[in-house]
């Protein structure tokens, strides 16, 4: 069992994969949110839940990760903020959570990023500055020591989970439910075969752990 602490856990993506961890029980999860009433409210739910700043110093990360097996980063700036938040939360912060996660000694790391973010030729012209931030932040932690997975979800749903999915290195544009993208994460941590691989994900025709023994291969 190793510790797990998911940064945005009050984000959608981060709220279903600690409801996942904390009902399958094969790890313990710690919530990380930005604000107080967020953390009481995990509490209240028997999580177990701390508070991070991804605008705040390194030092603070590292102690917050003091214990922690494994990192999940599910956090963002949002869309209703402008680019100066992009660049601090969604490349600097994330940034920083490595560079604490290394200190502290923590040994897995998965990332949510974006659909081609590897593939300059595929960004969006109205999302350039996120995806210039996610390019960056998957690169950093491609360079640190952490055993990492960087997973490129499409276009986020709110449908409900098919539980069925498909991963690659360079998909064709689609979409895919945020539940799904959760379990995806979940089983990242268990699966062996995809420490330092990044993958494009969509809603698809298999099961997601099959989808993630299907990268044993990859390079």
């Amino acid at each position: 069992m190793m510790k797990v602490a998911v940064i945005g856990a009050n984000g959608k993506i981060g709220q279903h994969l600690v409801e996942q961890m904390q009902h399958a029980k094969t790890h313990e999860v710690i919530a990380v949110v930005r604000k107080e009433a967020q953390q009481k409210a995990w509490q209240e739910r028997g999580v177990t839940a701390k508070l991070g700043d991804l605008e705040g110093p390194v030092s603070k990360w590292q102690a917050l990760f003091d214990g922690v097996d494994a990192v999940v980063f599910t956090a963002g700036s949002g869309a209703s903020t402008g680019d100066d938040k992009t660049l601090l939360v969604d490349l600097d912060g994330a940034v920083k959570t490595m560079e604490a996660a290394e200190a502290a000694g923590v040994q897995r790391y998965v990332m949510v990023s974006a659909w081609q973010s590897n593939n300059r030729e595929n960004w969006a012209d109205s999302l350039l500055p996120y995806y210039a931030a996610k390019h960056y932040a998957d690169r950093e932690l491609m360079r640190t020591n952490l055993n990492w997975t960087i997973v490129r979800p499409g276009a986020l749903t709110d449908e409900e989970a098919a539980g069925k999915v498909v991963v690659g290195d360079s998909l064709a544009p689609g979409s895919v439910p945020r539940e799904d993208v959760a379990s995806v994460l979940r089983r990242c941590l268990d699966e062996n075969g995809t420490e330092h691989k990044a993958f494009d994900l969509m809603a698809g025709d298999s099961e997601v752990e099959r989808s993630l023994q299907s990268m044993k291969g990859m390079a």
